[in-house]
């Protein structure tokens, strides 16, 4: 193994595009139950998949879920599966993505921006970068 801790970052678009030419790709949304819910979450239902919710951290303490490399490695096909780990903004998913690859899979990305994209100049999030930012399909509710 390298001395890499995660196989790298993509953008939004870079991910969407990864999911859409490999059927075995999985998006793996790391954020709370409470932010998916009111926030939203990424559609992939056009490309006959769903995003894979598994938080990395549990609200409302936040602590690490104890569970989520368990629950990540269940829905992979093999250690060669290409995972892309999604957060709120880019933080959480590149811990999973480091996780996931010290768990011992090999093509762990983190999307960059994450869902909502970092903070703008007013201190609001989802208009710098970002799933939602890049007219990606989402859906909320």
């Amino acid at each position: 193994m390298s001395d890499e801790t995660y196989a790298g970052d993509l953008t939004p678009k870079q991910t969407w595009e990864m999911l859409a030419e490999n059927p075995d790709a999985v998006l793996i949304d790391v954020r709370t139950e409470a932010e998916y819910a009111w926030v939203g979450t990424p559609d992939l239902s056009s490309l006959g998949k769903d995003a894979l919710n598994v938080p990395w951290k549990m609200f409302p303490d936040m602590a690490l879920n104890p569970d989520f490399v368990d629950h990540v490695s269940g829905a992979a096909p093999g250690k060669d599966t290409p995972l892309m780990f999604m957060c709120r903004s880019g933080v959480r998913s590149l811990q999973a993505a480091e996780a996931m690859t010290k768990a011992g899979f090999t093509k762990c990305y983190n999307l960059a921006g994450g869902f909502e994209g970092k903070h703008d100049d007013n201190g609001h999030r989802g208009t710098v970068n970002g799933w939602k930012v890049d007219g990606l399909p989402w859906r909320q509710g």
